[in-house]
């Protein structure tokens, strides 16, 4: 009997994620696997530069 709540979580918790699904809610890119590996090794050479940069200042002082 303690599983019926469960179940019924559950089940809302799915209707909820479809009804995004459907409106578009989520975060769909639509890249291929090469072009998403390509956005994300740009966006980490950008932030390896602004640490490195940021270290750098901090040994200045």
């Amino acid at each position: 009997m303690a599983r019926g709540n469960q179940r019924e979580l559950g089940r809302q918790k799915n209707m909820k994620k479809t009804q995004e699904i459907i409106k578009g809610k989520t975060k769909k890119d639509s890249l291929t696997a090469s072009q998403r590996k390509q956005r994300d090794s740009e966006i980490m050479q950008q932030k390896q530069k602004a640490a490195s940069e940021k270290s750098l200042q901090t040994r200045e002082k």
